[in-house]
């Protein structure tokens, strides 16, 4: 198993389609089918950004698997001291190889790259009906500290 860096938008964008076919299942009324065209341009301009790291996992040369984090920056204000975190946009494994440790492997890496920040602070979130996520992230040993509601009307 290998981790390395990754400015590979074209391959990030193939390994999206798992977890953006989920969100989409799980929430149709929120996104959007998957397409390749739309979301490679996305990471493409993702990429031009200094502070999003692309974490890419393979197994034998052949990807995996992907985390996109960034580092933030939160300035102090009258409400809150400043801080810094490393937050996790997305963890994605293909789904035929879940289960096998590369998810903990990408956290791994994670904690690592936060480490070497000075930074001792994961922030992350994910959509509550996305069970696999909860429970990875709860195996993590991740805790709920503010929670973001909604209602229709």
């Amino acid at each position: 198993m290998k981790i390395s860096q990754s400015k590979d938008y074209q391959l990030i964008a193939k390994l999206n389609k798992q977890v953006h076919d989920l969100h989409s299942t799980l929430y149709p009324s929120y996104f959007k089918e998957y397409n390749y065209e739309e979301i490679k341009d996305v990471f493409k301009e993702c990429m031009k950004n200094k502070s999003f790291i692309f974490l890419l996992v393979e197994d034998n040369d052949v990807a995996v698997g992907y985390a996109w984090i960034g580092i933030r920056d939160y300035t102090e204000d009258a409400f809150k001291k400043a801080y810094n975190s490393v937050y996790v946009h997305q963890i994605s494994i293909d789904e035929t190889k879940q289960h096998k440790g590369y998810g903990s492997r990408l956290m791994e890496e994670v904690y690592a790259i936060a480490k070497n920040n000075g930074i001792d602070l994961i922030e992350l979130d994910y959509w509550f009906d996305n069970n696999v996520a909860k429970e990875f992230y709860q195996k993590q040993g991740f805790s709920p500290y503010r929670e973001f509601v909604y209602k229709k009307v």
